[in-house]
């Protein structure tokens, strides 16, 4: 059996990715820290932590990877038509805080308990400071109904989770990344592992040969500094094609 790499807290590195175990995909290594310069690192190198409470920090790179082409969104008949009806408002870093927070305690079927951990949380919200995490925020008369939360390095987006608390509140959320995304020239958001609520909106999986291209390629890019300024609020779905 295959002996997983400990990371020293005090040395900034990671295995190569193609060392990764198959079984569970993509396991990498274990230990190391949340700080934002190893969040930086991993994100860069196709890397994202995942975890439970009194677990050590687990380090993961699967392939395949999911991943969603901003310009291949898929937009259902019945979710364009809710966008239509523009019932939802939807901003970007306005609540990060409570959107980490809606992930972490938001109920999902098949699933006991959360991955995102108060540690986790804070070191996100530090990445968020620092303008590397970034939320989006879908809201009904001025209460929170949904969205999402991820990094951003150079011209890659990282999804890390979403939640919603009214139907279709998290997928208009993404939507409104994509299109954003799409507009600002970014070429992928990464989705992780895929799943059929990602499946919907039009993921799909490429192997890690091909993750490495984009990353190499993007992450060195100027990105948008501030998402807030740059954002813009109206839904087109005239954008893509009802599926």
């Amino acid at each position: 059996m295959a002996t997983l790499p400990w990371l020293d807290p005090e040395e900034l590195y990671f295995p190569a990715t193609h060392t990764a175990l198959h079984e569970p995909n993509g396991l990498l290594a274990v230990g190391g820290d949340l700080s934002p310069e190893r969040l930086h690192l991993a994100y860069q190198s196709g890397i994202f932590p995942w975890y439970e409470e009194d677990e050590p920090i687990m380090w993961w790179s699967p392939s395949p990877r999911a991943v969603l082409f901003p310009d291949k969104i898929h937009i259902s008949r019945s979710l364009r038509k809710r966008i239509n009806r523009q019932e939802f408002k939807v901003t970007c870093d306005q609540a990060f805080d409570q959107v980490t927070q809606h992930c972490a305690l938001t109920p999902r079927g098949g699933q006991h308990g959360t991955w995102i951990t108060e540690e986790m949380r804070e070191a996100y919200s530090e990445l968020h400071r620092l303008g590397h995490a970034h939320s989006i925020e879908t809201w009904n008369n001025g209460t929170l109904v949904g969205g999402l939360y991820g990094v951003s390095i150079g011209k890659m987006f990282f999804g890390e989770s979403m939640f919603s608390h009214q139907t279709d509140a998290s997928k208009i959320a993404f939507v409104a990344l994509a299109q954003n995304l799409q507009r600002w020239g970014y070429p992928v958001i990464d989705c992780q592992i895929s799943h059929p609520h990602l499946q919907s909106l039009g993921s799909e999986e490429i192997n890690r040969s091909e993750l490495n291209d984009f990353l190499e390629r993007y992450t060195v890019k100027q990105g948008i500094e501030d998402w807030h300024s740059h954002w813009q609020q109206p839904i087109n779905p005239g954008l893509v094609q009802p599926i």
